[in-house]
């Protein structure tokens, strides 16, 4: 059985930071590209960052560039994203995807094989 599980998400105040967690179970996704979505209230789901299998490659929509940062730990199968000056408009459900065809640049074009449970980021004015 696949699983991949997201953590870290919270209530934060604008300006603040957080760290999400992913553990991927179940089979070996040292070899996918992973990344984050997210999908705010009333809005439809979109790309956030993507990791190349290696972590040598990374890649990040315009509105996040600079403050957040993919990264992974392949002996603990595990991405993080590490998100600083967050804004209200970063508030969403943040889920964790696994693709064993994409690259991290073409994750956020495809829809990933694999996908979390989504955990939830509030921030706060």
């Amino acid at each position: 059985q696949v699983q991949l599980v997201e953590s870290g998400g919270g209530l934060v105040q604008a300006g603040g930071s957080l760290r999400l967690s992913c553990a991927a179970s179940g089979r070996t996704f040292s070899s996918y590209a992973m990344g984050w979505f997210r999908q705010a209230p009333g809005k439809e789901r979109e790309f956030v960052a993507a990791i190349s299998w290696s972590g040598s490659s990374t890649y990040y929509e315009d509105s996040v560039k600079g403050r957040f940062t993919i990264s992974r730990d392949k002996a603990k199968n595990t991405i993080y994203l590490q998100m600083n000056t967050l804004k209200p408009e970063d508030t969403a459900v943040y889920y964790c995807a696994a693709d064993p065809r994409a690259t991290a640049h073409t994750m956020g074009v495809r829809y990933p094989d694999y996908w979390g449970q989504g955990t939830r980021v509030t921030v706060s004015l």
